[in-house]
């Protein structure tokens, strides 16, 4: 994948980190306590079908315990820790390098 394509889907994982960190935001202030919403109640309130279809693939082409100890945990993180843990690890992956230059005598 090219660098260009890196960083772009960064700042789209980005931006959406920070679209679920002002709901998260606007909810907590209106609750007067720390409202968290996790990936999977946001996934399963956008798309539930999906959700389920998804698990059921999952426990059908992989081993049950593939979706208990690997899928399952990442969806209880905060929304906007996931996308935003993967769009600055794809950031980092795609960013511009320092050219070296090596003299040689």
């Amino acid at each position: 994948m090219t660098v260009w394509a890196l960083r772009f889907f960064a700042s789209l994982l980005l931006l959406i980190a920070v679209i679920a960190a002002v709901a998260d935001g606007t909810r907590t202030m209106a609750a007067e306590r720390l409202v968290v919403t996790s990936a999977g109640e946001h996934w399963g309130k956008i798309a539930p079908n999906s959700l389920k279809y998804a698990q059921t693939y999952v426990q059908r082409t992989a081993h049950p315990l593939v979706w208990d100890t690997g899928v399952r945990p990442l969806l209880l993180v905060p929304t906007w820790a996931l996308f935003g843990g993967l769009g600055f690890l794809l950031a980092y992956i795609g960013r511009r390098r320092r050219r070296v230059n090596v003299f040689a005598n």
